[in-house]
């Protein structure tokens, strides 16, 4: 008797503290659910986007949101992976998949909002044909943006790349450069910056943006949208795509309201991929 009375004692003991962590569960989930969902972002256009989004839309659609701010490509997704944000706004699909599979983090995209054009920019010259033999132009470093700015290059006629090559492409896969172009790899970030420093640079959109840039204007030439692999998404830690704050923010960023917000704020230097 005394035997039984233990273990149903150690029984009831047990079954008390799994409806404890039960119930503490749940709280944690409708807590996180109503907790603020931060947001990494470069500051343009994403972190701009954003703000368009928590001043004007968030509340309505009973979403917290908090932007935080980097001015590079590799912290953003670092914090999500650890968890110091709950999304981030910055990439495209291409380097988020190049990005995991470097580092081995564990990122999946959400959402595609946008598309902002490469382009080719200088502070030199008027027109791509003024380029001579032998100028410089600055490329991103990174090996999905400086691929990417190689077919770009290629696509209008300046380079001919490798056959086979084009989706990890180098300089070293150059087959054919008729004006023995010279290429000076920067971080993406920088190469609005090494303008002063070379003939030319292929710049990303929000860089280019950022750096005062009016790329439907200003660029030797852009790359077009058809086509295209590199929008940009929204993307989470695997795991926490349907948490229901990035449910609300992928619902926002995919709105008629941000879809206009867009082709009125940036004139076709960023383009609307929904």
């Amino acid at each position: 008797m005394r035997n039984t009375t233990k273990i149903t004692a150690a029984v009831l003991t047990t079954g008390a503290l799994t409806l404890g962590l039960t119930a503490c569960g749940g709280g944690d989930e409708k807590a996180k659910a109503s907790d603020p969902l931060i947001v990494a972002a470069t500051p343009v256009p994403h972190a701009e986007i954003l703000n368009y989004i928590k001043d004007n839309l968030a509340e309505k659609e009973g979403l917290k949101l908090e932007v935080k701010e980097f001015t590079d490509y590799v912290q953003p997704n670092q914090a999500t992976e650890d968890g110091s944000v709950g999304a981030n706004y910055f990439q495209t699909q291409p380097y988020l998949e190049d990005f995991n599979k470097k580092n081995g983090t564990h990122l999946a995209s959400v959402a595609t909002v946008h598309l902002e054009p490469l382009g080719l920019y200088s502070e030199k010259l008027k027109k791509a044909d003024d380029l001579k033999k032998g100028a410089t132009i600055a490329l991103p470093n990174d090996a999905d943006n400086e691929s990417r700015a190689l077919r770009f290059l290629a696509a209008n006629d300046l380079i001919t790349l490798k056959k086979g090559a084009e989706a990890t492409a180098t300089p070293q896969d150059i087959a054919k450069n008729p004006k023995d172009l010279q290429f000076k790899e920067v971080e993406a970030a920088q190469t609005p910056r090494s303008l002063k420093d070379v003939d030319a640079a292929v710049i990303n959109g929000n860089y280019a943006i950022g750096a005062d840039l009016k790329p439907a204007k200003d660029a030797l030439f852009l790359e077009t949208t058809k086509g295209n692999d590199y929008n940009n998404v929204l993307a989470v830690k695997e795991g926490d795509e349907k948490d229901p704050r990035v449910q609300k923010l992928a619902k926002l960023l995919t709105s008629p309201e941000v879809k206009k917000f867009i082709e009125d704020k940036y004139a076709g230097s960023v383009l609307p991929s929904f």
